[in-house]
């Protein structure tokens, strides 16, 4: 990546994105699993279940505060370092973010302090409506971010206006029913899961090899294990999901997953392992699995997933017409108010102005793309190919962790189902070792959604080097160094208040005996006896 304008800008909002996604995935996960927490306390009057939704939602409130601090940033950088891309596609894009803002984070931070505050002031089942709200409105706030941001994996129900130079929303309703944002949504929430899962399970796994609160760490990862379990077969299922998409939608991204270079007779092989070389253009020491790729990308045994090579040509070609249609754009442009556009014009935008993005590209290269020679369209088009080996590294870090939490998951759920959480203080370990690895993964997959779309900003129709603010590369730069140092501070923050209040624990009322339990539920006949 060059520190230019546009690297710079980029490496910025990397920074703040991947650092507010340290937060937002427990938030989403948290808020569930304290509201089956409370919804098990509502159906049994038992106690110690309402010590657990006070503890665990202890550790979502400090986890929601920072989140709620690291988004606001994110937000205000479209205004600031990507000025031309608020312009471009400001209508459609920003409004799922006001939705968001208006639905789901008000309802969220509304019902966040009734759950605090409202123990002794709500009743059981009021106090029980609110929790299931906070974790409804961090389910939506997801959902309405990422079918703004699948909107720019796969752009529909939306036109460019060459009068306003701006996109416009033609489809609201293909906008929220975009199978991209949703196959994003659904395993972007899953995963969230999974990192909420693993991190009530390694905290309980902690307390059980220091022998503190033992009846509520074992009720704890009775519930993590389950819920881990299945959240990590569904991220498994619906990456599947994602990656039949990327096939249709975008199709240079999994090839650059897969260091697929040339295109493969049907079904293609999967590259389990390998070193791609982007300079030759091959993958070194390449082990492939048959049939793989194809039934993951295509789910057929005809069907062929095009290599990156053949990409480039198409991209080649989307450029040359993009090129058209840029030329008719400047020629209704030209006619202005007077509305006398010339007939050819108009046809021409009309028949080439979908692949006018891709003229676009031509920008790093000449200000005007007309003037593009042969040898800047054949370098344009070869910048459609994002960086492989990160990618295809990347990927299969984020796949590997998947494997290995549904394999402890599952080894956790067959001992709580045996009651014999505590059999293996070797798996406690593991489990409390393996706390960062789902956040670890979850940022892979973050990077790989994005990175792997680049040079586009929004594919096939924005650049990512148009896109940026006329700012100074020092501004940029000295704007990222301060972020990374409140940040810093910031994260520092919360370990301190995580680490306090987990080496505090949770308020336990006494676990009361197994005789007691049976005269709770039966006075009677604890009076006949």
């Amino acid at each position: 990546m060059d520190l230019d304008i546009v690297g710079l800008s980029r490496l910025q909002f990397a920074v703040t994105a991947l650092y507010h996604f340290l937060f937002v995935p427990l938030t989403i996960g948290l808020a569930i699993l304290i509201a089956i927490m409370e919804t098990v306390y509502v159906m049994t009057g038992r106690a110690i279940w309402r010590d657990m939704t006070k503890f665990w939602g202890l550790l979502f409130g400090i986890n929601f505060a920072m989140g709620v601090a690291t988004g606001i940033v994110m937000e205000f950088q479209f205004g600031m370092n990507w000025s031309y891309y608020s312009h471009y596609v400001g209508d459609v894009f920003g409004a799922p973010l006001a939705i968001e803002g208006l639905m789901a984070f008000f309802l969220e931070a509304t019902f966040v302090g009734l759950f605090f505050f409202g123990w002794e002031r709500l009743s059981k089942l009021k106090h029980l409506i609110v929790t299931w709200c906070v974790a409804l409105g961090s389910n939506l706030s997801a959902l309405w971010i990422l079918i703004a941001n699948g909107w720019m994996q796969n752009p529909v129900g939306a036109q460019f206006n060459p009068q306003t130079m701006r996109m416009e929303v033609t489809d609201f309703f293909a906008v929220l029913t975009n199978p991209v944002a949703q196959a994003k949504f659904v395993h972007t929430v899953s995963a969230a899961y999974v990192v909420a899962a693993l991190f009530v399970l390694g905290i309980s796994a902690w307390y059980l090899l220091k022998g503190r609160h033992v009846h509520l760490a074992k009720r704890s990862m009775t519930v993590a294990a389950s819920f881990g379990l299945a959240a990590s077969l569904s991220v498994v299922v619906l990456g599947d999901e994602s990656g039949y998409l990327s096939t249709e939608h975008q199709k240079m991204k999994l090839a650059a997953i897969e260091a697929m270079w040339k295109t493969e007779p049907a079904p293609a092989a999967f590259t389990a392992f390998g070193f791609p070389d982007q300079a030759a253009r091959e993958t070194h020491f390449a082990v492939h699995i048959p049939w793989v790729m194809g039934l993951i990308g295509t789910r057929s045994l005809d069907t062929e997933i095009p290599g990156i090579d053949d990409l480039v040509k198409r991209a080649e070609v989307n450029i040359r017409e993009g090129v058209v249609a840029y030329d008719a754009l400047q020629k209704i442009r030209a006619a202005g108010a007077s509305g006398a556009v010339p007939p050819e014009a108009k046809a021409a935008f009309e028949a080439n102005g979908r692949q006018l993005g891709y003229a676009l590209l031509l920008k790093r290269y000449v200000d005007d793309p007309r003037q593009a020679t042969p040898e800047q369209i054949a370098k344009a088009a070869w910048d459609t190919v994002p960086q492989v080996a990160p990618l295809y590294w990347t990927f299969r870090i984020m796949v590997a962790l998947g494997l290995f939490f549904i394999v402890l998951t599952a080894a956790f759920f067959w001992l709580s189902a045996r009651r014999r959480l505590e059999a293996h203080p070797w798996l406690l370990k593991v489990a409390l070792w393996a706390i960062p690895l789902p956040w670890i993964a979850a940022e892979c997959g973050w990077f790989v959604a994005e990175f792997g779309r680049q040079p586009w900003i929004i594919e096939g129709v924005l650049p990512t080097g148009v896109a940026v603010s006329n700012l100074g590369a020092g501004t940029v730069l000295a704007t990222l160094l301060g972020f990374i140092a409140i940040y810093s501070v910031l994260l520092v923050i919360e370990m301190k208040l995580m680490f306090k209040a987990i080496c505090k624990g949770p308020q336990e009322h006494p676990v009361p005996p197994p005789a007691a339990l049976r005269a709770e539920a039966a006075p009677e006949l604890a009076l006949v006896r």
